[in-house]
This record gives structure tokens, sequence and C-alpha cells, in this order.
């Protein structure tokens, strides 16, 4: 049985001071326009193609956590994914453009927000605003596959020497194309196959995103208590821990809730333990997380994997609020097991 010393949970914390960025993750990284964007894999390998990404925590979670930051007017390339992609917007806001040439309309978010973008359609993101700005994201099941691009980025890719290999492998060939010997590449895809990527209304999109002041806390939530909330952000299916279903579900895959959590000054959960897996991302203010073995104080940005069956409690220690999001494994968690 694990010991879950202040060292050992320690490891399990990702603060936002020490997140390692990767600015060569993607085939793009050249093309004007995508070239100071920075990509993170906080847990589980994430979709980067570049051997430079640097992974934070490899524990499988059944989920992955990766993130971006982006200056104004940086763009992240149009392209699709095998399995959900949500962003939680930490800071700045941000402009989701949908079709392979982004033709299919947008829709713009903004600091607590949160996108839920469909499976198999093509999807690209801006920093619209000053200053630079965070996304947390959360991708489906231990291996998110890879990412499918746009023929367009293939083109302006090509342009400065940079290729994909099949499976997903970044290959720079500014320095010969020697390097591509005995090397299968990805090519673009056809129209047949641009065709069944096809992008859903944009009026069903918009109901893919939740608005931070359109979230309503669930008075049935086990962990309600003087001065705790806890709202439903997605949730597949009907719950065990007293959750109906939206306000997304979604017509695809999660394998995964997400919940907001808001504590005010002082607000106390009594030790708890929880059968799946739980991941907790402070937006605003801070918490405390205490077990038998010691306790940690997480700031905004900061990430924590709670491992499965810890007891432990939440405190919000701080004269503001704290507004944490939660992603919990599976698409219908457990009531939690409080002590005594």
């Amino acid at each position: 049985m694990t010991e879950w010393t202040r060292e050992a949970m320690a490891a399990r914390l990702v603060r936002y001071a020490d997140l390692v960025p990767c600015r060569t993750a993607f085939i793009d990284t050249r093309t004007p326009g995508s070239t100071e964007k920075e990509n993170f894999t906080i847990i589980g390998p994430g979709v980067s193609e570049s051997a430079d990404q640097f992974v934070h925590i490899t524990e499988p979670h059944g989920f992955n956590i990766g993130a971006a930051r982006q200056p104004e007017g940086c763009v992240n390339s149009q392209h699709s994914h095998e399995t959900a992609e949500v962003f939680v917007v930490h800071s700045g806001h941000w402009r989701l453009i949908f079709g392979p040439n982004r033709e299919d309309g947008t829709l713009d978010i903004g600091p607590g927000d949160v996108a839920s973008v469909p499976i198999h359609m093509f999807r690209g993101f801006e920093k619209i605003d000053e200053g630079t700005g965070f996304l947390w994201v959360v991708l489906g099941q231990d291996d998110p596959g890879k990412v499918t691009w746009a023929p367009a980025v293939f083109e302006s890719a090509a342009e400065f020497g940079l290729k994909l290999a099949k499976g997903g492998t970044l290959i720079d060939t500014s320095e010969g194309d020697y390097r591509l010997r005995d090397v299968e590449l990805e090519t673009p895809l056809g129209e047949d196959e641009l065709a069944a990527l096809r992008t859903p209304p944009l009026e069903k999109l918009a109901e893919c995103v939740v608005r931070l002041d359109d979230v309503r806390a669930n008075p049935e939530s086990p962990l309600a208590g003087p001065g705790v909330e806890e709202a439903g952000l997605i949730v597949p299916r009907a719950t065990a821990d007293g959750f109906a279903p939206g306000p997304i579900s979604g017509w695809w895959p999660h394998g995964f809730n997400l919940r907001l959590l808001t504590l005010q000054s002082g607000a106390y959960i009594p030790t708890h333990s929880r059968r799946e897996t739980e991941v907790i991302f402070v937006h605003s203010g801070t918490l405390e997380v205490s077990w038998n073995g010691g306790d940690l104080v997480m700031g905004a940005g900061d990430t924590l994997t709670v491992p499965i069956g810890l007891a432990h409690a939440l405190r919000n220690t701080a004269s503001v609020p704290c507004i944490a999001y939660v992603v919990r494994g599976g698409e219908d968690p457990a009531r939690p097991l409080f002590e005594g």
C-alpha cells in the first residue's frame, strides 16, 4: 500500500510556475502566426508530434490533461481529433474557428468558460485579446490518437521544411531531404475524407459551450455544504453522485465528467475518498488539500491528481472565493465516501 507522504503528493502536483513548454510540438510550429504558441502535456502523452515534448505525469488516468499558452493573434491551425477535446479558459479571450479552411463559423470563449469540441471535425483556435492567455485542456482516453490536419496546414508547413511521418512524428527537412529516406509520410486528406469530417451547424456547436456566468450549482451534490457548491459542466449521463446529464453531454464519447467546485472563504469539504480518478485545476483563489500524511496549498493555474481511495479534505483558507475545475474519471462517478 502506497504511503502518501507530502513528497509523494507533491510529485502529483504540477504548479503553473513549473510547467515546461514545448514550442515545436506540431507541424505548424514555423507557420507565420503560429510560431509563438506553447504546448504543455501535464498528464499523459497528449498529441504532440515532437520528441522535445516534456510529459509531467505519465501515469494513465483514462484521459489526458494538457494546456496551450499563446499571445494575442497567435493561432493553433485547423485540425481534428479522434477523442474528446475540452477547453477550460484560464485566462484571455479566445476564438474557436471551424472548418478545414476556417469557413464554418466561430465561437468566442473567455475566462472560466468551457467548450467541448466534437470529434471528427476541424477546429482551430486563436488568442484574440491583448496579452498572453492560457487554456487548460482535457483530451479523452489514455491514448488520444493523433491530430488530423487540414490540407492547407501541410502546404504551409512544407514551405518551412516540416513534414509529418505516418503516426504523427514531426520531421525537419531543413537540413536536407535525406531524413525522408525510408519514411512513409502523412498526406493531406482527399475530398471524400474531408467530407466525412463535416462541421455541425453552428447553433449545434453553441450547445457545446458553457459560460461561467451561466453555471448553476447542483444542490443535491454530496459535496454541497455551507459555502460549498458543485456544478456539472460535462455530464454525459445520470450519475450515482446525483448529477443529471448536461449542460454538455455530447453526441460523442467523453469518458469523464467535468465539474466546477466553488468554495467561499473558510469553506470546508470534510475528509472523503473517491473510487475514480480525480484531477483538480484551480482557476482562481487558493485551495488547501489535506490528508493523513500532510497538506498542500494549490494556487491559480496549479493541477493536482488525487490518488484513488485517498481520504482527503479540501479547504479555502484565503479571504476570496476559490473556483476549481475537477475532472472525474468515467461517465458515472460514484458518491464520495465520507469518514465517520
